[in-house]
């Protein structure tokens, strides 16, 4: 399928895997609009592609008047949603023992119910249209568990499982839907890491195997330019000197 002129919303657009998606699907001359919390990332963003359509707008996944602005915005210029893409993420670590409930709560808030608030902000737009595409970023942490990550874990599950029953509830409507599960990636998704150490330990794995997040995006338009019969649901992308 190509890409020119497909309407394609992101959200955590502003940096690593938002970014570099908004970038190749600018240079494929989509109508993009894209929304992140920090307005200066996303208006450099657009600046960098003057001669395409570019709709911006600061948006917290969390506050789904937000996310269901965001996507008006879309329809309001462009008349259609082609696809959604939910990206936002944090990924603050921290053993059990911890007891780091703010950290747990923003886990929750941001990659589920941004998530969830994403699909209920687009689908019925979608389901009227009679088709659409919906995507999210996932990770490898929603097909692995492993320590001092559980809720984190959980939170990536959580995704994987709302998206395959969001697959069988509206593959009749010829809705699709992906999960994009990537490795370590060179992003700022570090920033989150709020305990020294695993901050730490969080950079110097990126900074040793983490692949590029560009290497993430081309999979998101692989994803997106399948035949229209075709339902791409999931995508693991690990570098190859990954272990888990």
């Amino acid at each position: 399928m190509n890409l020119k002129n497909k309407v394609v919303i992101i959200t955590g657009a502003s940096s690593g895997i938002g970014a570099a998606t908004t970038r190749l699907l600018a240079q494929q001359h989509a109508k993009l609009v894209i929304g992140a919390r920090r307005r200066d990332r996303l208006e450099q963003l657009k600046a960098e592609f003057p001669q395409e359509q570019i709709l911006i707008q600061p948006t917290d996944v969390t506050n789904f008047a937000e996310i269901q602005s965001l996507v008006d915005l879309a329809v309001s210029n462009f008349g259609q949603v082609d696809a959604l893409y939910n990206n936002a993420g944090v990924m603050p670590v921290n053993p059990l023992i911890n007891g780091a409930r703010a950290e747990w709560q923003q886990i929750l808030d941001v990659n589920v119910m941004g998530v969830l608030n994403g699909i209920a902000a687009v689908l019925p737009i979608m389901v009227k249209q009679g088709f659409g595409h919906i995507l999210a970023t996932d990770s490898v942490a929603g097909h692995v568990v492993f320590p001092n990550y559980a809720v984190y874990n959980g939170s990536k599950f959580a995704v994987r499982a709302i998206m395959e029953g969001l697959r069988q509830e509206q593959h009749q409507n010829h809705i699709r839907t992906t999960i994009i599960s990537p490795g370590a990636v060179n992003t700022e998704l570090y920033k989150s890491v709020r305990n020294p150490e695993y901050q730490q330990a969080e950079i110097s794995t990126e900074n040793e195997i983490g692949i590029d997040p560009n290497a993430i995006a081309q999979a998101v338009v692989f994803a997106l330019t399948q035949p229209a019969n075709v339902d791409l649901n999931e995508l693991i992308i690990r570098p190859i000197e990954q272990t888990v």
